[in-house]
């Protein structure tokens, strides 16, 4: 049985971009009518979201200000050859935040959960027991739709927040350490400090695999010990559904027409992600504040400028999926040398490439370095 006509903005999916275009509208457009539809019993999907003070405009930081619960000046990264501290303001937050946030903002009206959306078309919703809600315009941020038009690898995690017996020692951020073994593609470990005893540790592989290398379990174990980090108390966090899809090519404008004719989409399922880190939350913040300056929200309209956006956001990541198409060329031996290659550039031009703030010099300097490290491996 329908609920009859509804003006306003529905939204399917209640993760990191749904959640923050239905914050940006509760908050910056009230007067607009919202419903917000989430599968599962909880917003805010699972991991932790960080986000770099260079990336975001003064109205996404307004919105980040409210979620971001620790902050770092910079960040590690560690390769056999390189070792960088970085400077680089950044800041982050548990997806049980956005979970709070969404119910201290929206009324109970505004939102459904443990309720799956089973098809959509640009102003509807069509639910899984025959109910539809109507509105204006419709929008899907349920997640990746058929990836088949892209080139793809995936990033996989195994992860845990561990307390320790003693403090970490851990002043920021170790966004990549791959100086380890690699086996089946290119692994390494990310962590991010809590507290002074408390990290959340993740063993990552990027490979073609859509599922967690076997032995990943271990192999964090294996890097806690070799860090001298004994662990008093262990908590695996929850597995997303899959891996990640990180694109380094392939048939954008085909992936967009995929998943219903004409309906706007955010997240993974519109393309939004950082190719070779496979963050989405600065582009969720983005699209928000773009949705909350709409003054169309018909499904036509809708479709169209994040359509636009997309588009846009696919041309602008040219070089970073330029450096991740050279690791899906390379053999399992060379991907992390060819990565390794963009962190001995110049500070300034990793950050940019992590912000998606890069000039031409910035290009050229990448390019140059994914072909100085490609014409060095043995054909």
């Amino acid at each position: 049985m329908g609920r009859g006509q509804r003006e306003g903005v529905l939204i399917a999916g209640g993760g990191v971009a749904g959640c923050l275009a239905a914050l940006a509208m509760a908050r910056l457009r009230p007067e607009v009518p919202l419903t917000i539809v989430e599968e599962s019993d909880r917003f805010g999907g699972d991991g932790f979201h960080h986000l770099f003070e260079a990336e975001l405009e003064e109205a996404e930081r307004t919105i980040a200000a409210d979620l971001i619960e620790q902050s770092w000046p910079g960040f590690y990264v560690a390769f056999p050859d390189v070792r960088r501290n970085l400077k680089a303001p950044l800041g982050g937050f548990e997806a049980a935040v956005l979970h709070q946030a969404m119910l201290e903002t929206l009324r109970p009206d505004q939102y459904r959960l443990g309720t799956r959306v089973v098809a959509m078309r640009s102003d509807a919703l069509e639910l899984d027991g025959g109910e539809t809600i109507r509105g204006d315009g419709a929008i899907d941020a349920r997640g990746p739709a058929n990836l088949s038009t892209l080139d793809l690898l995936y990033e996989a995690r195994v992860e845990r927040i561990v307390r320790l017996e003693a403090p970490h020692r851990l002043d920021r951020p170790l966004l990549a350490d791959a100086t380890g073994e690699q086996s089946i593609g290119l692994t390494f470990i990310q962590a991010f400090p809590i507290d002074a005893e408390r990290l959340r540790i993740a063993k990552v592989l990027i490979s073609e695999r859509v599922q967690a290398d076997e032995a990943a379990p271990a192999r964090l174990d294996h890097y806690l010990t070799t860090r001298g980090w004994r662990v008093a108390e262990s908590q695996a966090c929850p597995a997303p559904g899959s891996a990640r899809p990180l694109p380094t090519g392939g048939d954008f404008g085909a992936y967009w027409r995929i998943g219903g004719a004409r309906v706007a989409k955010l997240g993974l399922r519109g393309g939004f992600v950082q190719p070779t880190t496979g963050r989405t939350a600065p582009d969720a913040l983005r699209n928000a504040l773009l949705l909350a300056a709409q003054r169309d929200f018909s499904g036509d309209a809708l479709h169209d400028v994040f359509e636009d956006q997309a588009k846009q956001t696919w041309r602008r990541r040219e070089p970073q999926r330029g450096v991740l198409a050279a690791v899906a060329a390379a053999g399992p031996a060379e991907r992390r040398a060819l990565l390794e290659q963009i962190y001995r550039l110049d500070p300034g031009t990793i950050l940019r490439f992590h912000t998606d703030r890069l000039g031409l010099l910035d290009r050229r300097r990448i390019q140059q370095a994914v072909r100085n490290r490609s014409a060095a491996i043995p054909s």
